[in-house]
C-alpha cells in the first residue's frame, strides 16, 4: 500500500467527469500561474522573455485536459498512486518532448536545464494541487 491511499480527500480518478470538466479551466489556471513563474526564471537565455511565458501557457495547454480528463477517465476506480504515478509521469516527459519539438532549432540550448525546469515547474504545480486537494478543490467537490 502507498501514502497516497490512505489520504481521505477526494480522489480525482473517481469524480464524475462532468465535476472535472468544471474544474478543468480553473485548474488549468492554477497550474499556469505556478509552472510560468518557474519557467520564466529557470529557462536559459538564449529563450526570449515571450518564449518563456508562451512555454508555460502552451505546454500546460498541451497536457493538463489530458491529467484532469483523459487519465482520469481511464483509472476509474484504479488506486489513487497508480494514477498519480502516470499522470505525473506523462505531464512532464510529454512537455519536455514538446518543448524540444517547439526549440529544436534553437542554438546553445541546455536541453537539460531546460528539461530539469520543466520537471520542477511540474512537480510544483503537483505539490500545490494536492495541497488544493486537501481543502476540497476549492470547495467546488
Amino acid at each position: 500500500m502507498f501514502l497516497f491511499d490512505d489520504i481521505s480527500f477526494v480522489q480525482t480518478q473517481n469524480l464524475p467527469v462532468n465535476d472535472l470538466w468544471y474544474f478543468l479551466p480553473i485548474g488549468y489556471l492554477v497550474t499556469i500561474l505556478i509552472e510560468t513563474p518557474i519557467l520564466l526564471a529557470g529557462l536559459g537565455r538564449e529563450f526570449t522573455f515571450k518564449q518563456k511565458l508562451l512555454a508555460g501557457i502552451w505546454l500546460t495547454a498541451c497536457t493538463y485536459p489530458i491529467v484532469v480528463i483523459v487519465l482520469p477517465a481511464v483509472f476509474l476506480g484504479s488506486p489513487r498512486w497508480l494514477y498519480l504515478t502516470v499522470a505525473e509521469v506523462f505531464a512532464p516527459v510529454a512537455e519536455c518532448f514538446l518543448f524540444w519539438l517547439a526549440f529544436r532549432g534553437t542554438e546553445a540550448v541546455s536541453w537539460i536545464r531546460s528539461f530539469a525546469v520543466i520537471i520542477i515547474a511540474n512537480l510544483a504545480s503537483f505539490g500545490l494541487g494536492e495541497i488544493l486537494n486537501a481543502y476540497n478543490w476549492f470547495g467546488l467537490f
